[in-house]
């Protein structure tokens, strides 16, 4: 096929700079090249049109499989894994997921790189290596990420949905793989997974079913050489896409309702019908137009009745596109107890709406909202990372035209006959009916195969649920209002001051106002936040837990008004925070200031209602109960957070004291939490100076002024501050415990090195340390040793005091093995640190000093920035420019000594604690280790709370109001 470059308009934001163009290679590969001279990073995805639908017949897993395989070794570069090192090393990431169709590989990198990182991942395409040995530990591999999944409700409840279809249909299968269905079965049939592997890499991966998304810095002209010269090679086989005709659901498989066994606690429900993919009308958006009906949380939708009634705590509605042949729509409720024991009502009522929807049809000033909102969402948006960018254009490549790979699905055209189709699809005959719940246990028959998911099953009619539908009584159901935060003043202010970084615009004795004018991405947004520094919050767990209640309740009130805010573009938060609780508004600015009086006058005007209190205490504790339920290595963390930061308090200690809280303990709490407050806040953005200073001065006239006011300024003694504990040089402190989860099998380590309290020169060389460990750490320690899928190395940051963690999660392995195998890959990279040429440090250095210079995509990702070194106490908005000189003038000899004396085995100033957590396979290792723990090797911690009282404390950046820098 002759090289294509097809010229059409490709339709893009009006404030998007960025050129594009798309191409089609002789190989017939098409292409879309993205030019934006701005960019920091360098992106690729490629998007494979073959996923685990086309796993063959007792090979389940084989797509994702082969996923995993690629990343490995090419015939150009034989080097096992030095695709991932090179991308590491230059200042990027790569990752890659399998899905029903499609198969998506991709990676950022700094842009002085991008054409080596880019050859190098051509060849996973054109000639990848699958050696024996690597195939043999990725199958572990692979098993280890099933078996990190066998514990998560998500992955169960999906797998239920799929094992309750047709057998002959691929939505049936069982799509991640593991030891038994790539190892076991195949060699008992006689098959050798590699040679099935290779064969199902040449059967579908052909050029013609592959879209490819190139975001770089240079012009189009020379990026389109750089793509022919680097992929024209990949074999075309004129492979014809792959199509998955018919709905997985037979008539045996629909008018079905299922009782299932979750691991957490809660209770859910979802109510799903197979519909047809929204797809393929995707200008009309039928499905974004009942999600958003059926979703809807305002007055008189299903969500406001539940709550009403104390039955749900969340409700989401919406599309899943499966398959370009089905679809299903699903409604999704999280229920309380009371809303568990009308189950039934509660699924009469989303048809109740239903009905309601089919009786008003389909609404063209709704659907113009939607399409006015979309529309403005899509000429605003924030620009976002290279890598998040080409994600979703090379999904959309699949689905829409050319000229709509960049909208995608943007309601547009109006068409109430589309709209009811669907509508008419969401009927009594074709709904399957999911309630997950605790309660059912002991009382189900049969059990989901892969994931071992105890369920049942029994048909229901219409007729059923008729009388469902008869037995709601609700007659508040109604469509919503208008939403009067539609933004329509998109005007840019014309804000004097220039300011580069942040400043103090206002200070009293009550609050301190930190200003930054948006003077780089001018789009109509802002940035609110405003902490609420209340020193009654933290002094005990009941406190703790009060203040949480309080602002949970508090969003909960807003809810119905505040919804169509954040439908709009207007996001808001309050939420409990260490020295209090703070309020987050981000979005446009329009209409902001009302949005935000109105939370502030919320939280002034508090009241505790019994039933709510009732319910979020309900939600709360099932919060803290399901802790116990998450990944030991998520565990393993908290333990360490808790061991290092002070004031906390241990979750046990704080779920004891909730089960015996009432609405009245928060209605004497709430007046002493707010009785002395000091306001730390920062606005950001498309916002004058003189509105912001307004916005501080309402809320300081709510809560300060009047003959009674609600609140007294702070003391300066009642500052509160967030403090670290000083490890001890020379000693690796280790906490071991078992997990939670009796069912678990996995266990986890911990291991975190404190470093130092925030310092320019120190803060690049830990920083450095972790961009070069990084990749070897991973590779040694999971590819390598296999020791799990869960295997990192990271920066920590506890409010300025830095370190850097490994976290390994095995099921394999013990902790204390995971720890011995830790500190022997220190010392491997000791010996490799040592032999790094001189070159390849500056290389290094280079690329961390790009990533450093790396500019802000947007107002959040700025102000979160910002919002860090206020909320922090440590001030330096110019710590970007520090770094980046200290990096130039570091020097291979100080990087050594620093890695000599604080991280490697051994070093004389290292501080260190190991945490274990030991799963239900090594609880036999668990007393064994503990009595071998001892000194020098460790220094055992037998109680956090104790051991916090015995250690000294980092000092705070954060004074009283009279010392902190303004």
């Amino acid at each position: 096929m002759e090289e294509e470059t097809k010229t059409l308009e490709i339709v893009k934001a009006r404030s998007d700079k960025r050129e594009y163009r798309r191409i089609i290679l002789k190989n017939s590969l098409t292409v879309l090249l993205i030019s934006d001279p701005e960019t920091d990073k360098c992106a690729a995805s490629m998007d494979v049109g073959v996923g685990n639908y086309s796993d063959p017949e007792g090979l389940e897993g084989l797509a994702h499989f082969l996923e995993h395989m690629l990343f490995y070794a090419s015939e150009k570069y034989p080097e096992e894994d030095s695709y991932s090192k090179f991308i590491t090393e230059h200042g990027g990431i790569t990752n890659a997921f399998t899905s029903s169709e499609h198969t998506n590989y991709y990676f950022d990198v700094n842009p002085d790189s991008f054409e080596e990182a880019l050859d190098r991942f051509a060849q996973f395409f054109i000639k990848p290596l699958m050696s024996p040995d690597a195939t043999t530990r990725e199958i572990k591999a692979v098993d280890s990420e099933y078996q990190k999944n066998l514990l998560s409700d998500g992955w169960r409840m999906s797998q239920l949905e799929k094992h309750l279809s047709s057998k002959d249909h691929p939505f049936h299968k069982f799509s991640t793989g593991n030891w038994n269905t790539l190892e076991v079965r195949p060699k008992e049939k006689g098959l050798d997974t590699r040679q099935e592997l290779l064969k199902f890499y040449k059967e579908y991966y052909s050029a013609n079913i592959m879209h490819l998304v190139l975001y770089g810095k240079d012009s189009l002209d020379i990026s389109q050489k750089l793509v022919e010269n680097k992929f024209q090679e990949i074999l075309n086989i004129n492979r014809s896409h792959v199509r998955f005709i018919g709905q997985p659901c037979s008539p045996e498989y629909l008018q079905i309702f299922v009782k299932a066994v979750p691991i957490t606690e809660g209770h859910k429900l979802r109510v799903t019908w197979p519909i047809t993919p929204g797809t393929l009308h995707y200008k009309m958006a039928p499905s974004g137009y009942l999600s958003h009906l059926i979703g809807h949380e305002g007055e008189g939708s299903i969500f406001y009745i539940l709550k009403k009634l104390g039955w749900a705590s969340s409700l989401w509605a919406g599309g899943s596109d499966c398959a370009h042949e089905f679809a299903f729509f699903q409604v999704e409720i999280e229920l309380t107890d009371a809303g568990h024991e009308h189950c039934q009502e509660i699924v009469g009522l989303v048809f109740k709406y239903i009905d309601l929807l089919q009786q008003s049809g389909a609404q063209k000033w709704i659907f113009d909202e939607l399409s006015c909102m979309g529309e403005t969402h899509f000429h605003y948006q924030d620009k976002i990372p290279p890598i998040d960018s080409i994600l979703g254009v090379s999904f959309n490549m699949r689905l829409y035209p050319p000229e709509d790979w960049l909208v995608g699905a943007l309601p547009e055209k109006f068409n109430s006959d589309i709209i009811q189709v669907l509508l008419d699809e969401l009927n009594s005959n074709n709904v399957r009916i999911f309630w997950a719940s605790k309660k059912f246990e002991g009382n189900t028959d049969m059990s989901e195969p892969w994931y071992g998911t105890s369920f049942s099953v029994e048909k229901i009619t219409s007729c059923q649920i008729q009388q469902w539908k008869e037995s709601v009584c609700e007659k508040q159901l109604q469509l919503p209002a208008p939403n009067m935060f539609i933004p329509s003043d998109l005007s840019l202010k014309n804000i004097l001051d220039k300011a580069g970084v942040p400043f103090v615009l206002r200070k009293s004795q009550y609050s301190r106002l930190w200003y930054k004018p948006d003077t780089a991405f001018c789009f109509p947004k802002a940035y609110i936040k405003i902490d609420f520094n209340c020193p009654h919050s933290r002094v005990s767990p009941e406190s703790v837990v009060l203040t949480c209640l309080f602002s949970r309740l508090v969003m909960d009130y807003l809810n119905e008004y505040a919804y169509y805010a954040d439908v709009a573009g207007l996001y808001y938060g309050v939420s409990n925070y260490y020295e209090g609780f703070q309020v987050t508004l981000v979005g446009y600015n329009h209409k902001m200031r009302i949005l935000l009086e109105t939370i502030i006058e919320g939280i002034a005007k508090f009241e505790v209602k019994p039933d709510r209190f009732s319910v979020m205490k309900e939600l709360l504790i099932k919060d803290y109960q399901n802790l116990k339920f998450q990944q030991p290595y998520q565990l393993a963390k908290y333990y360490c957070s808790l061991a290092l930061q002070y004031p906390t308090f241990p979750w046990k200690d704080e779920l004891e004291v909730l089960h015996h809280l009432e609405a009245d303990d928060l209605v004497q709490f709430y007046p002493l939490m707010l009785s002395r407050v000091f306001l730390e806040c920062f606005i950001a953005g498309n916002l004058e100076p003189t509105e912001a200073e307004k916005m501080v001065q309402y809320t300081e006239d709510i809560f300060f002024s009047g003959t009674r006011p609600i609140s007294d300024a702070l003391f300066t003694s009642q500052h509160l501050t967030h403090r670290v504990v000083k490890l001890k040089k020379g000693i690796n402190y280790c906490y071991a415990t078992e997990g939670l989860n009796p069912s678990d099998e996995n266990s986890a380590l911990v291991h975190y090195i404190q470093v130092h309290q925030d310092d320019s020169v120190m803060n690049i060389m830990l920083q450095l340390f972790a961009l070069i460990a990084k990749q070897p750490a991973f590779h040694q320690l999971r590819t390598v040793e296999q020791l799990g899928y869960i295997t990192s190395l990271a920066l920590r940051n506890f409010s300025g005091v830095y370190g850097v963690q490994f976290i390994v999660q095995s099921t394999i392995k013990g902790p204390r093995h995971l720890d011995s195998r830790t500190k022997a890959f220190l010392k491997m990279f000791e010996n490799k640190l040592y032999e790094m040429s001189s070159h390849e440090f500056k290389s290094n250095v280079n690329a961390l000093i790009e990533m450093k210079l790396e500019k802000f995509k947007n107002l959040h990702e700025e102000s979160a920035f910002y919002w860090c070194e206020i909320a922090s106490g440590t001030l330096k908005f110019d710590r970007i420019e520090h770094e980046v000189a200290a990096l130039k003038q570091l020097t291979q000899e100080q990087f050594i000594d620093f890695f000599n004396e604080r991280i490697k085995v051994g070093a004389p100033r290292k501080k260190a604690v190991s945490v274990f957590v030991y799963g239900n396979s090594h609880l036999s290792e668990y007393e064994a280790d503990k009595s071998e723990l001892v000194a020098p090797e460790f220094l055992q911690i037998e109680d956090i709370c104790s051991f916090r009282r015995s250690r000294p404390l980092y000092g705070s950046f954060k004074g009283g109001l009279g010392h902190m820098k303004a």
